[in-house]
């Protein structure tokens, strides 16, 4: 059995953790909350700009979509997992990397495929084994539409420019403080529905149909790439809260075990010692 100062010592050191774990726990929470309000706030318009575009690119012919609805030949793929710059947060930066790991090992073998990593934690693990062109980690230094649009549009451009053939997403959409799903999201060429034939709808547009569409995909694209950027941000402090709060109940248990420990240990010293007493006492009667 260790001896008391080592049991001490071990309860003074996760106690010291266990209050670290639950400070983390609660900065997460409060920003958490703000993280979710915006995710929140950001999804009905998002969804909504989404539903417009398809609608109105449904009843135009493909050629109407323009530059970034093209469909080409698969030849070079652009990937862009999104992670967090920190850790600390479970699995929910390690389920990024595996699934755009995945992606270029199975669906994307024969392809040429690059990336543009968006979170430190991306770009450490897929810069050692795959080719990343850029890591727009400082985006999460000043969140907001203004420097995503930038990084939208540069690879919106890449995409007209034929640099690429298809651009994938790669990121956790947030649930809930427990929960964030895997998404892999088609961002380019954009997708394009077929308009339901029992359904007509006779609207006038002004300006044209046609300008309308052009004008509004590349304010979805953009809109859509903050989406999952701001997804991204939500779950990070989400599972972050969630793991911390379980590395709080862990080492609380833990510091029960040894305070257990630490008290059976003294108890049998204490036991011994009283031992050493009456033995020398007994001793001193007897002579």
């Amino acid at each position: 059995m260790a001896n008391l100062k080592d049991i001490r010592t071990r309860i003074q050191s996760v106690s010291s953790t266990m209050q670290i774990t639950n400070a983390m726990k609660m900065v997460s929470a409060a920003k958490l909350k703000k993280a979710q309000d915006a995710i929140e706030r950001m999804r009905p318009y998002a969804e909504k700009l989404t539903e417009l575009l398809s609608g109105l690119t449904a009843s135009l012919d493909s050629d109407m979509g323009g530059a970034y609805a093209q469909e080409r030949e698969v030849k070079k793929v652009l990937l862009v997992p999104i992670t967090s710059n920190r850790g600390l947060c479970g699995a929910l930066n390690s389920n990024i990397i595996k699934q755009t790991e995945k992606l270029i090992e199975d669906e994307y073998k024969d392809k040429e495929v690059e990336l543009i990593t968006i979170g430190k934690k991306a770009y450490d693990a897929l810069t050692k084994k795959y080719p990343v062109i850029a890591n727009k980690s400082d985006l999460y230094d000043h969140l907001d539409y203004a420097h995503v649009a930038e990084v939208a549009g540069e690879i919106m451009k890449d995409f007209v420019d034929q640099k690429y053939d298809k651009v994938i997403l790669i990121y956790n959409s947030f649930v809930n403080a427990a929960t964030q799903n895997v998404e892999t999201e088609q961002f380019l060429p954009v997708k394009t529905e077929k308009s339901d034939s029992n359904l007509v709808l006779d609207y006038i547009y002004e300006p044209s149909q046609a300008e309308i569409v052009l004008e509004l995909i590349p304010k979805s694209l953009k809109t859509q790439f903050y989406k999952a950027i701001r997804d991204a941000w939500a779950s990070e402090h989400g599972a972050r809260m969630t793991s911390m709060h379980k590395a709080t109940d862990n080492a609380k248990e833990m510091k029960d075990e040894l305070t257990l420990q630490y008290n059976k240990a003294r108890q049998a010293v204490i036991t011994g010692e009283i031992l050493e007493i009456v033995s020398g006492a007994e001793a001193l009667k007897n002579s």
